[in-house]
């Protein structure tokens, strides 16, 4: 499942539950209601029943847009409506929401220095597009028992080479494939 897709299931399951909290008309428990208009004016504090023949006389629905207020509050407004500009609001949160992605790059002990100006040079790229990288060094053999001060020089070397402004957002840490480091821009 891909960031996107987890992005939008969780924007559908917030969009369904507010549309289960939200109730109209006879499903408001409440006694009292702090009123709005579909003007967006104020009415002040109204009983349920005056709210409810107040919305009837002007062909609306009372919705409870807020019920977890002292007192909830309603706003008179056609329920379709209503809908229709919450999803509004839903689509353009999702349109504005910018995904990271964590992005990996693998060097060895005895990667050249060509090699590593080369992979700095995707990771400047990843950078200035936004997006966490995550440098390992991957150690085979003898290599995974070597003094951890020399690790850490060797994975330094592309640190080194990366162009764009960086900062360390999860520090050295040793793994079974090896040594790891997570960088990601500076603002």
């Amino acid at each position: 499942m891909t960031l996107d897709s987890k992005y939008a299931t969780l924007i559908q399951v917030k969009a369904f539950k507010y549309q289960l909290r939200e109730r109209i008309n006879n499903q408001i428990r409440a006694k009292e209601l702090r009123v709005i208009d579909s003007e967006n004016q104020n009415l002040g504090v109204l009983s349920i029943k005056d709210a409810l023949e107040l919305a009837q006389s002007k062909d609306l629905d009372l919705i409870e847009i807020s019920p977890n207020a002292n007192p909830p509050v309603a706003k008179i407004m056609d329920f379709g409506k209503y809908q229709y500009e919450v999803s509004k609001k839903l689509k353009k949160a999702k349109a504005g929401a910018k995904t990271t992605e964590t992005k990996s790059i693998q060097i060895k002990i005895g990667t050249s220095e060509h090699d590593l100006e080369l992979k700095a040079k995707t990771v400047s790229k990843w950078l200035k597009e936004g997006h966490r990288v995550k440098i390992e060094l991957f150690l085979a053999g003898r290599a995974k028992y070597m003094e951890e001060k020399f690790l850490r020089e060797r994975l330094d070397r592309v640190l080194h080479f990366i162009t764009e402004n960086y900062k360390i957002s999860d520090s050295y840490k040793r793994g079974p494939k090896g040594l790891a480091i997570t960088i990601e821009r500076n603002k």
